[in-house]
């Protein structure tokens, strides 16, 4: 047994809140989180597709790269030697979606990045966080102070009423649009915002002072509009959304490419543009946008009404022995009233509308290839 595993669960600084409002807690991540409330995983799906849905994702790491030069420049040109995305043109109040990657192409983890005018401020996922903030440091020292915002919770409002929520803080929100990022003071607290989120829905993310996130969450909470969501919900939404749950459609064995993620990397950083590669694995993931990659992650709709869950070995036909991939994630989704499901299939079988079979206790179950999102996002662009 790994000492992870018999480490005591950590807790966010709204571990209390979350008992004193009735949620289920479940370990994750290593931190004790709320799987569900009081209302329940479905009602809080449909609530956050209908009203707003807000979430404690504090578990996930939040960082500061500031170049040693001063200048925000240097500091993005030091991280495009990480990630395959243009750091560089990040515009201050802007923020951009981007990946580590490792020598054979595979990413290390996905993350958030935003340009707060003077520095780099970087979200990354909870399971790597100490993992990314190493790599960081192990590559990036010379040029640039690595500093761990492990003192701030971070929160997310989501769904089609989080404006109205969280403009009657600071009413400056409604102006930003998708991706913008930057300090914001909601209710006297000083705070860094994004218009962004994971559940395909329009929101916020706001990073806050740990010693002010109850009180921030407390006024949010206040609104009739917004109710408390859990982890479960949590996936549904962004399983609808067909966005990547790090560790499950994308990890160390997928490259860009693979992961359907193409649209992340800009034409600069491919081969001929004017900082084209430069980062660990690109040899490969280059070359997989100009030929292929042998597989790809796609959406998956069953036939019929059985939700085809994460490790289903997916199969061409009924009867053949050989699996030709694997269910990544898959689920209910209650905004469609149906099941739907990621995996990795052939390249030559990922067109949309093609048929593949799940086997599912002993049964072949007849899925379809389908267009993500399942859900249409709703962001405000």
């Amino acid at each position: 047994m790994s000492a992870r595993e018999t480490s005591p669960l950590k807790q966010t600084p709204l571990h209390a809140l979350h008992l004193a409002r009735g949620a289920k807690m479940v370990p994750f991540a290593g931190y004790d989180m709320p799987v569900q409330y009081t209302a329940g995983v479905l009602k809080e799906h449909l609530h956050t597709r209908k009203e707003a849905g807000l979430f404690d994702v504090s578990h996930m790491g939040q960082l500061v790269l500031k170049a040693k030069s001063g200048k925000v420049g240097d500091a993005a040109l030091a991280l495009e030697k990480l990630v395959p995305q243009d750091i560089v043109s990040i515009a201050p109040g802007r923020q951009r979606y981007a990946q580590f990657t490792n020598d054979d192409g595979g990413l290390l983890d996905d993350l958030m990045v935003a340009n707060f005018g003077d520095h780099l401020f970087l979200v990354v996922n909870a399971a790597c966080k100490a993992e990314d903030e190493a790599h960081l440091r192990a590559h990036l020292s010379d040029a640039c102070e690595i500093v761990s915002l492990a003192d701030r919770a971070l929160i997310a409002l989501q769904g089609p009423k989080a404006e109205s929520a969280l403009a009657k803080l600071c009413p400056d929100v409604s102006s930003m649009k998708f991706m913008d990022a930057g300090p914001r003071r909601l209710s006297d607290i000083d705070c860094f915002v994004s218009r962004s989120g994971y559940t395909g829905e329009d929101g916020f993310e706001i990073s806050v002072p740990a010693d002010k996130a109850e009180a921030l969450v407390s006024a949010l909470l206040d609104n009739p509009d917004v109710l408390p969501i859990g982890l479960g919900a949590r996936d549904s939404l962004r399983l609808e959304a067909g966005l990547c749950l790090y560790g499950h459609d994308i990890d160390t064995t997928t490259t860009p490419v693979e992961g359907a993620l193409e649209w992340s990397v800009q034409k600069i950083r491919r081969s001929g543009g004017a900082r084209a590669g430069g980062f660990p694995g690109a040899d490969k993931i280059l070359a997989q946008f100009a030929d292929g990659a042998a597989r790809r992650r796609v959406g998956l709709k069953p036939d019929g009404r059985a939700p085809v869950r994460e490790g289903a070995a997916l199969f061409a036909d009924p009867t053949s022995t050989e699996p030709i991939g694997k269910v990544t994630s898959g689920g209910f989704g209650p905004s469609l009233n149906a099941p739907v499901a990621m995996g990795y299939l052939p390249t030559t079988l990922s067109a949309v509308g093609t048929t593949v079979f799940a086997e599912v206790r002993g049964q072949r179950l007849p899925l379809k290839v389908a267009a993500t999102p399942f859900v249409p996002n709703t962001y405000k662009r």
